[in-house]
């Protein structure tokens, strides 16, 4: 019996976007290319094709014929993506407290001072009402 699909991007889709996020379209063969500069293992063609084809069938994509090949980009924002994996995280994980999820980030991360002046200067923007 087959698994469930996820609602947020598998491990290797979430590696493509990431990839397309930066630079598109492109055909399979750059973003083979791509995967296999970061991964440390090689990647089957057709493995790349199937799962650029499911993530157009998930919404995620957008494809458009070149020549004999597509040439993909992505269909969703980043800031999308990490929203609804962040707002997962924080309903699954901190039962929708955010001060509990910063906290266990303060905790649980090496966070130097340049990047706590600009959490502070977040936080002040956020009490003023003004979001970015």
């Amino acid at each position: 019996m087959a698994r469930p699909g996820s609602e947020h991007p598998t491990k290797l889709e979430l590696e493509i976007l990431k990839i397309l996020w930066e630079e598109s379209p492109l055909p399979v063969r750059e973003v083979r290319a791509k995967l296999e500069t970061d991964a440390d293992r090689p990647l089957a063609h057709s493995s790349v094709i199937t799962t650029l084809n499911i993530m157009y069938d998930k919404g995620l994509l957008r494809r458009k014929k070149d020549g004999k090949s597509f040439l993909f980009s992505p269909k969703v924002k980043k800031e999308n993506v990490a929203g609804n994996f962040m707002g997962d995280l924080l309903s699954r994980l901190f039962d929708g407290s955010p001060s509990a999820m910063m906290l266990n980030l303060l905790e649980t991360t090496d966070i130097n001072s340049s990047e706590l002046a600009e959490l502070r200067k977040l936080i002040a923007r956020k009490e003023k009402g003004q979001s970015k």
